[in-house]
């Protein structure tokens, strides 16, 4: 069996065991990388979504309204529950997508003293074109792994995920 390639974790790993044998480090090796491949991740998902004019943020609104369904439209509350941002920063988010032509506020016409937000035909096209982009990019990131390691990895960080949410 072929030696596994050393990591920037394992020569942390590395110093903390010599330093402090008496600690056990090996959460500190899962979570260390856990954290680093959200970073690589994080870069190489904004690159995608840059190039289509869109940040993280921007494109999680936008994504958030395109698989709610036709209409495409959500209350800012809604917004709030399936995306886990203060009400401050969706407010900002609203805002900014609305300026730039992504979204519009409409009123309820369930409940004519609120409004709802809704995908804009420009919002749905970006939304679109960026979402194509944006899962041929996971395929990509993912291809170095089989079918078998990505569905052990995804049961694994489903069962760490479900004890903080």
């Amino acid at each position: 069996m072929a030696k596994e390639k050393q990591d920037h974790v394992d020569r942390i790993l590395a110093q903390w065991r010599r330093e402090r044998p008496d600690l056990d480090v090996e959460p500190m090796g899962i979570l260390g990388r856990l954290k680093r491949l959200g970073t690589h991740l994080g870069r190489e998902v904004e690159v995608v979504l840059l190039k289509h004019g869109l940040s993280t943020s921007a494109f999680d609104v936008l994504a958030t309204l395109r698989r709610s369904g036709a209409p495409h439209r959500l209350s800012p509350g809604e917004l709030l529950e399936m995306t886990m941002v203060s009400s401050g920063t969706m407010t900002n988010r609203i805002d900014r997508l609305e300026k730039a032509g992504f979204v519009q506020r409409i009123l309820n016409p369930e409940d004519r003293r609120s409004v709802l937000i809704a995908l804009t035909d420009k919002g749905f096209a970006t939304v679109e074109e960026a979402v194509d982009a944006h899962a041929a990019n996971q395929q990509r990131l993912t291809a170095n792994l089989s079918a078998a390691d990505k569905a052990e990895l995804d049961r694994l960080l489903k069962k760490f995920l479900s004890d903080f949410e």
